[in-house]
Order: C-alpha cells, then structure tokens, then sequence
C-alpha cells in the first residue's frame, strides 16, 4: 500500500470519524460509500463491498470506544439502554456479520441501501417536545428497544455497520429519547454491536487490515474531537447534518443499484 493511498484512507476515516463521533453513529453511514467511490474516482484499486464492509466493521469498533470516551461523566449515557438495546443487537449483529458470506455484493448494497431509506424517513418526522424531557425522567419500553435493536443488529452486521444510522432515527422517533442523550447512548450501543460484527468479519476472512490499520488510527483521533463538539453543538443542527448524510448516501446508492 502506497504512501499516498495511506493517507487517502486516513483522511476517508479521520472525516468519517470526526462526523460519527459529532452525531452519535458509528461512521459507516459515511465511510462505506467513501471507501467504495472515492479510491475508484482517484485511480487507486476498487475495494470490493466484501472488504468495504470488512474495513467498516472494525473500524467502528475502535471509533465508538474513542467517542464514547469522551462522552464519560456527561450524564447521557443511558445505562439501562445500552443493556437492552446493546446486548440484543450484538446477537443480531454477529448472526448477520457471520452470514453476509452467503450474499453476492449487490445484495449487500441493496440492504445498505433498504436501511438508508427507511433511516431518511424516520429522520425526517417531526420530533417536536423531545429535547424537553429531563434525563432523569425518561422511559421507553424495553420489548420494543430489544426487538428492534435486534433486527438493526442482523441487517448492520451484513454490511460492515454498527448500526447506529437506523438505530438514531428509532430511538429519536419511536422510542423518543433526547437528541443529547440518543447520540452519546447511540455511540455505546454502536460499540457493543461493532463486537460481534467485526468478530463475524475476523472469522470468515472479509478484513483488510492494512488500509483498517490505517482508519482505525483515524478513528481513535478524530471521533472523541467530534463528540467534544457534538457536546456544544445545537441538536436541530446535529440532527439536520444527519439527515442529510444519511439521504445523500441513500441517493447514491439507490443510483448505483439502478
């Protein structure tokens, strides 16, 4: 691997990174189209989305551990959360890690972009009293943040994701968590789910760990500066930004596929 394709990696992940950190997802919704369009477009060997996913699974694992972090002693790590929804989606995300072997690359992208999709939509539905409610006093129902952590942990596992650009839209909209506290609680969920992703990725051979080596550096740098500044940042902005990656990666896609 050359010097300058090093860095082009490193600055694929250092973006991703500061940005997943800022909004409280693993990255993937940003690096995996990153890594599959951007070496192409400056010359470089195409990675496959086999080794996209592989690469965008370990990394996340390394990125949410740094943001995360940062997030320590701030009060929105909700801790009953992350038990529930974390250890449901890291049974779905091994199962799906594991199995993605079994489907060709454009099924792959079809599920990536299937979840993008249906992200957007939840992104944009109106949220209006939800940064009003104390963190002391908010609830949800465990079934439901089981059940659907679960099923975002099969489909995320296929793709390389943690899962956290669906994971957002649902806790924001479905199960009506604060901004402040979904993205830091997001970010740790994101991390138990990176577990088993990346362990399906490590056992059936899907990782290049040159060009990971080289994000997950990236990722250990940027991702706690992008939590530091999602801390002061407004929520409607940090929800906007997402919404808007998440429907450009959705696009682009869809437009690929097509």
């Amino acid at each position: 691997m050359s010097i300058d394709f090093m860095i082009v990696i490193f600055l694929i992940g250092f973006v991703g990174s500061f940005i997943s950190g800022m909004v409280g997802i693993g990255g993937s919704i940003i690096k995996y189209p990153m890594l599959l369009y951007i070496p192409v477009m400056l010359g470089y060997t195409a990675f496959s989305a086999h080794e996209v996913s592989g690469i965008s699974a370990i990394q996340v694992f390394f990125a949410t551990i740094a943001a995360v972090w940062a997030y320590r002693g701030s009060g929105y790590l909700n801790k009953s959360l992350i038990a529930y929804m974390g250890g449901a989606i890291l049974v779905g995300s091994f199962i799906g890690g594991y199995g993605s072997t079994l489907l060709s690359e454009s099924a792959i992208n079809i599920v990536y972009a299937i979840l993008a999709t249906i992200a957007v939509v939840m992104m944009f539905i109106p949220k209006k009293g939800l940064d009003d409610i104390p963190a002391d006093q908010v609830t949800f129902n465990k079934w439901i943040a089981a059940s659907l952590a679960f099923i975002v942990g099969i489909a995320a596992g296929i793709v390389g994701a943690a899962g956290a650009f669906i994971l957002v839209p649902i806790m924001l909209v479905v199960l009506r968590i604060p901004t402040r506290m979904t993205i830091a609680t997001s970010l740790a969920i994101t991390f138990i789910s990176s577990i088993g992703s990346t362990f399906g990725k490590i056992v059936t051979d899907q990782i290049l760990y040159g060009p990971a080596a080289v994000m997950i550096v990236a990722s250990i740098i940027a991702a706690p500066i992008g939590a530091k500044v999602g801390q002061k940042a407004n929520t409607k902005v940090l929800q906007w930004i997402l919404s808007l990656l998440i429907l450009g990666t959705a696009i682009k896609i869809w437009l690929d596929i097509l």
